[in-house]
């Protein structure tokens, strides 16, 4: 099969790789796969990843053990994590914060930028017919948007900042507005603003935020850069909420002590409900298709990673996608 590899020393190239092996395991044929902030961030050294990057996929499921038969001609999604189940923090946390997991594309697991990927059954999730592959593709950042509302409380009129006018950005706004919060997006463009806009988002220019400190009580930071941490940290209120949803290589300064003297509650945030994400991609209460800049088939990958670098969502088809 094709497949793009990212080498140790950061570059990324086409090759012909053995289809995966299927074990226990069902093998997908990818049609479609998203590029994100965090498959950036491999390039640059995040989780020392060396192998097929890429997590964000639809596919369809072509071979299975006889216990799983019946996901055979399905078109899927699939959550990331592949935790053994057993180990104390599986148990405690569930399979996200296993030991030993393995992460598709991102830790010791060959992810979605290539012509097939496998997972367990148990990792899979239909996608409805009406749903097109490019809609599809959205369903594992939209879980991770969703993952916000489910730790934290947030009720009609609830005061959202989120920090971040890219792929996720967006998304966590609209997931927050759909919950009931007042919801205000920090951009950095006109670009941004105008794409947040179209969403039907307000929006405030990041060169405001000292006028807007301490003034919410939920703030996101989705920038995917160190600064994002500082930017969102000052628009929480007292005894307010700061969500990190970066994923970032290196280090990232914090001043401990406003949090400290504020009492803001800190919370790390990542993957989330798939079923949910299907529901709300759906029945359109999240738009995904303005956050789209481009689609690419896969020999076309060093134009579409230099686009997706510019802040929207580049698509890979290694396989034929479904129409629209």
């Amino acid at each position: 099969m094709r497949a793009l590899l990212l080498d140790t020393d950061g570059t990324l190239s086409l090759r012909v790789r053995p289809r995966p092996a299927i074990r226990d395991e069902c093998l997908i044929r990818v049609t479609a796969a998203g590029i994100c902030g965090t498959d950036l961030e491999l390039f640059r050294g995040y989780a020392d990843f060396s192998g097929v990057p890429g997590h964000e996929f639809v596919g369809v499921v072509e071979e299975a053990s006889a216990t799983d038969s019946a996901w055979i001609g399905r078109r899927v999604v699939g959550e990331i994590t592949v935790g053994c189940g057993q180990c104390s923090a599986c148990r405690a946390a569930g399979r996200g914060h296993c030991d030993v997991r393995t992460v598709l594309g991102i830790r010791s697991r060959d992810g979605a930028f290539a012509e097939y990927l496998s997972l367990p059954a148990t990792n899979l999730h239909a996608v409805p017919d009406s749903m097109d592959d490019v809609t599809a593709v959205f369903v594992e950042p939209v879980a991770a948007a969703c993952r916000v509302v489910e730790q934290v409380p947030i009720e009609t009129g609830t005061r959202a900042a989120v920090v971040g006018a890219g792929r996720l950005g967006l998304l966590v706004a609209q997931v927050l507005r759909d919950r009931g919060a007042d919801v205000t997006v920090v951009v950095r463009s006109e670009v941004s603003r105008s794409i947040a806009n179209t969403l039907g988002l307000e929006t405030v220019d990041v060169d405001s935020g000292p006028s807007l400190a301490r003034r919410f009580d939920v703030a996101v930071d989705a920038t995917g850069a160190p600064a994002g941490f500082a930017a969102a940290s000052a628009l929480v209120r007292p005894r307010g909420t700061l969500v990190v949803k970066s994923t970032i290589h290196g280090e990232t300064p914090i001043a401990f002590s406003p949090l400290v003297v504020d009492e803001i509650t800190v919370i790390g945030s990542r993957c989330g409900p798939f079923a949910r994400a299907i529901e709300l991609l759906g029945d359109d209460r999240v738009e995904v298709k303005p956050l789209v800049a481009g689609i690419h088939p896969l020999e076309q990958f060093a134009e579409a990673f230099d686009r997706a670098k510019r802040g929207l969502k580049v698509i890979l088809t290694p396989g034929r996608p479904r129409p629209e």
